[in-house]
């Protein structure tokens, strides 16, 4: 049987100062990292940037929550090692979670639920290509243009998740994503969810065209130098678009 004492309790005076043990902490957070990520959002304005590009069909007198402190809550989380949504459940009290989305720590109103932040999620359809475009439009407006990588890396998976195949080569079921990297700083540009298999010429080379029409509006006298491994670059698909008059090197990592 537990004989726990949660009740405070007093302790013989210090000085003549009464000294009393409390066990009730308050309203704390151990994720102070939290406040770095406000001040790099701050700066800048990823999830700002995605939330515009959102659209919002909700009846707005009956709107709590504003897409971009639900969009900034759960990358929050997500970057703070919360990787489901029914974490937010318990984050939505979280004091420095309410600072990131730029509420009060304590007078500052509960912020959105699971059930909120899952509708939020499933929200976003294939059509609905803003997302993209405001990652890339960021890339344009905060880094110097130059080479871009490009590459799949494969990410295992761990139970029936849609889109997670057989990848023989890494003897795993998973997903191969395609990300794409600014080389000089690291930013990442764009990441695309898609099943575990070698893409093709024409996969990548439809991805490679949407990017480079996009930096174009913001790098439109920059030669953009592509780089990829050997397999996907030297597909006679992908490279039949770059031979056409464009500013754009491919160059061979081996």
């Amino acid at each position: 049987m537990s004989n726990d004492t949660l009740l405070p309790f007093d302790l013989p005076s210090v000085g003549r100062k009464k000294l009393t043990i409390d066990f009730a902490g308050g309203n704390q957070s151990s994720d102070g990292g939290l406040l770095l990520l406000r001040a790099a959002e701050r700066k800048l304005g990823v999830c700002r940037r995605l939330a515009e590009g959102m659209p919002d069909r909700r009846d707005p007198e009956r709107v709590r929550h504003a897409m971009f402190e639900m969009v900034m809550a759960r990358a929050s989380a997500i970057a703070c090692g919360y990787e489901d949504a029914i974490d937010l459940d318990r984050l939505r009290h979280d004091p420095l979670m309410k600072v990131a989305v730029g509420r009060c720590l304590e007078s500052g109103a509960p912020l959105a639920s699971q059930s909120t932040i899952s509708r939020l999620e499933n929200a976003p359809s294939k059509t609905e290509a803003a997302l993209s475009a405001a990652l890339l439009d960021q890339l344009g407006t905060t880094v110097k243009p130059g080479k871009l990588d490009i590459d799949d890396t494969l990410c295992a998976a761990h139970g029936g998740q849609q889109l997670a195949f057989w990848n023989a080569h890494h003897d795993e079921r998973g997903f191969a994503s395609m990300h794409i990297y600014h080389v000089a700083s690291g930013t990442p540009v764009a990441a695309i969810l898609r099943p575990a298999r070698t893409p093709k010429g024409s996969e990548v080379r439809t991805v490679i065209r949407h990017v480079t029409k996009r930096e174009r509006r913001h790098w439109p006298k920059t030669r953009i130098v592509w780089r990829g491994d050997s397999l996907k670059t030297t597909m006679p698909t992908t490279f039949s678009w770059w031979r056409r008059p464009l500013s754009i090197c491919a160059s061979i990592m081996r």
